[in-house]
This record gives structure tokens, C-alpha cells and sequence, in this order.
């Protein structure tokens, strides 16, 4: 098994906690992870890249060439269109739907969307919205994750593991928030595929 995934977004999404629940998950399977963080993560709204590598074998380098990602996991549209290149041909993009307000000149909505569904596999949803529902809009990465983890090649339940290990020092009520987040986007996925 290998899978290789690419993260994308801009700072503040929470583009560090998908990778940290992904590592722990691939930890709770006993498999191989490799993570580059390839552009800066320090300033909020600055776009974001982190390479995540994972296998049952040994991993000799961090970085994924292009066209060779398996998964580009994206929090921001126009972000998971800059990767597409990165994207192997039977590769998957799931991305959320809702655009990051202050990136200035943002290009049209209706124009990012028709370039993302131009790619045969891809789950383009609204987590943001799916979060407000849930009661918290800062759960949308946990969404997106969710969305995303029948493409990962880790059993779901390593996911739920490594959400309470990653967030159970915030309290019970904010892991179950993210628990749901998850299992909602992995809904939204299983009734897309």
C-alpha cells in the first residue's frame, strides 16, 4: 500500500491538524509517513502545501513528483486547482466548495468549479456550511478530512483514533465535534462514489 496525498489551503484552515489526524493514523496502522511542509504556514491567509507520504515500505524521499499524487486534499478551491498538476491521472480531489474571503482578486466561483469538475474523480462539497451546521465553523478541515479517507487507504476507525489523541487534551466535547465533522464528510463522499 502507498498512497500520496497533497494538502493545500491557506494558513488558519487547519490544513496542520488534517496532517497530524493522517499521521496518527497511519502510526495507529503501523505504517511508513513522510510529511514535507513546502510553503509557509507561519501567516494566516498565506497559502499553504504540505506533501504526505504514506506506505507499508520504507519512504526515501518527502516530496511527491508531479503527476503522481494519489489525493490532493484541499480546504481552499482555488488552492486545490494550483496542485491539479501534482495529481496522478486516476488520482482523486476533494476540496471545499466555499472560497477563503480575504484572498485578493479571487477569480470567479463559477470558473473554479468548472475546472474541478472537469477532473473525473473529485468531491467538491461545502464543509464550511456542513460545519456551521454541526455548530462550528473551524471543523471544516475535519469535514474535508472526512470526505477524503475512503481515498486514503487507512481504516476509518484509525481516523477516530487519532482525532481523540490529536484533540483530546482540548476536552470531550470539542473531540466529539470533530468526530462528527468527520463522519460527515465521509457521508457526503459515500453517497458521491
Amino acid at each position: 500500500m502507498k498512497t500520496d496525498i497533497i494538502l493545500a489551503g491557506v494558513g488558519g484552515q487547519g490544513i496542520l491538524s488534517i496532517a497530524a489526524s493522517i499521521g496518527m493514523a497511519a502510526l495507529g496502522n503501523e505504517l511508513y509517513i513522510k510529511q514535507a511542509e513546502v510553503h509557509g504556514m507561519s501567516q494566516r491567509g498565506g497559502a499553504v502545501q504540505s506533501h504526505l507520504r504514506i506506505s507499508t515500505s520504507p519512504i526515501a524521499s518527502d516530496l511527491i513528483p508531479l503527476g503522481k499524487a494519489d489525493l490532493i486534499l484541499s480546504v481552499e478551491p482555488m488552492e486545490s486547482l494550483r496542485y491539479l498538476p501534482y495529481l496522478a491521472e486516476h488520482g482523486w480531489l476533494v476540496t471545499n466548495s466555499n472560497p477563503y474571503l480575504n484572498i485578493p482578486d479571487y477569480p470567479d466561483m463559477g470558473a473554479i468549479e468548472t475546472q474541478i469538475a472537469m477532473h473525473p474523480n473529485h468531491v467538491l462539497l461545502d464543509a464550511d456550511k456542513m460545519a456551521s451546521e454541526l455548530g462550528s465553523r473551524k471543523v471544516s478541515n475535519m469535514v474535508i478530512l472526512g470526505a477524503a479517507t475512503p481515498f486514503i487507504g487507512i481504516p476509518y476507525e484509525h481516523f477516530e483514533t487519532g482525532i481523540r489523541a490529536i484533540f483530546g487534551r482540548k476536552g470531550e466535547e470539542i473531540v466529539l465535534l470533530n468526530l462528527e465533522a468527520l463522519r460527515k464528510g465521509k457521508e457526503i463522499t459515500e453517497d458521491k462514489v
